[in-house]
């Protein structure tokens, strides 16, 4: 390839992501104008009481399957610290996370909290990545099947024909077998990429990561097809999360806020559901899988902050008192 080409190639590449969010947030700043959002509020008031409660406890049990994520890094890692510490920084890290992006949650708030348990930077951040593999191979293979049976039903401005999702379901499919197929028989037992180098999990652990990933996916649809109260298909429901999650990404928005709302709108209402009673499922589903969550962690975290000055404070009348 010329230099004149590898350029132009650098710089689609760079400009590419930028020019889908803009379309996206555009996409979605039209769609809010044409809500009536006085309606989406008496909506909201009208979900049932056990409907709510199944849905906070189904969130208990997804954020409790997603941090057991960080298990898979623990133990690939050797590191030390107990399932319970484990677990608890997870889940803490992963309502930043929801809540305030990737870099606060997923590594900020995880880099700072596994620290104080002695786990080295190097080592939470191999954490970190084994927790994102299982996450997202459990997207490719979950989301590979939806576009396979069951693409969305888009409007052409949105994303392009079914044969074309297919096509992709395919790739996807295909590219997450190709990991487990990896972690069978490569020999080498490592996994490098721009200089960092990770041990590659057994084949049946890569299994496990496989199934934990896309349990979670299908859990957390589960929430929000249990608010819809079976008015929408549960592939619906489920193809409609994995296109919000991919939009969120890309757009770059703190909680995917007015994207998750859009795609939803866009992809599940119809004259049988109007748009209000859309939103008004998909944000009550921010509610309880985004905000209660937070409200839990918030005061974990400052409890571990105090909890580790604690800590500090009395090793150090330790190191001081004479011998």
């Amino acid at each position: 390839m010329s230099l004149g080409l590898r350029t132009l190639w650098g710089w689609t590449r760079r400009l590419f992501p930028w020019v889908l969010a803009a379309i996206v947030l555009g996409l979605v700043a039209r769609q809010a104008r044409m809500v009536e959002w006085a309606e989406v509020w008496v909506a909201v008031q009208s979900l049932a009481v056990s409907q709510l409660a199944l849905a906070a406890a189904l969130a208990a049990l997804s954020y409790a399957l997603y941090a057991s994520f960080d298990l898979v890094g623990r133990h690939l890692t050797r590191a030390r610290v107990s399932v319970g510490r484990s677990l608890g920084t997870a889940a803490i890290s992963y309502a930043f996370n929801l809540n305030f992006g990737s870099l606060v949650g997923g590594l900020a708030m995880r880099l700072r909290l596994y620290t104080r348990w002695g786990l080295s930077a190097p080592t939470v951040g191999k954490i970190i990545a084994y927790s994102m593999v299982t996450n997202w191979l459990g997207y490719l293979w979950i989301a590979g099947a939806v576009l396979i049976w069951a693409p969305p039903r888009l409007s052409q401005e949105w994303l392009p024909g079914a044969l074309v999702l297919r096509g992709a379901g395919v790739a996807l499919v295909l590219a997450a077998a190709a990991y487990v197929v990896l972690c069978f028989v490569s020999r080498r037992r490592q996994l490098s990429l721009r200089g960092h180098s990770m041990e590659l999990p057994s084949g049946p652990l890569a299994l496990l990561q496989a199934t934990l990933g896309g349990a979670s996916w299908l859990l957390i649809a589960a929430i929000v097809w249990t608010l819809f109260a079976g008015r929408v298909d549960y592939p619906d429901v489920l193809g409609a999360l994995l296109l919000a999650a991919v939009a969120g990404v890309l757009t770059h928005v703190p909680a995917g806020l007015g994207v998750l709302e859009a795609v939803f709108a866009a992809s599940l209402a119809s004259d049988r559901l109007p748009v209000t009673e859309v939103l008004a499922v998909v944000l009550v589903y921010r509610a309880t899988y985004y905000l209660m969550p937070l409200v839990l962690a918030l005061p974990a975290y400052g409890w571990s902050e105090v909890a580790a000055r604690r800590r500090s404070a009395r090793a150090q009348a330790v190191g001081d008192a004479p011998v």
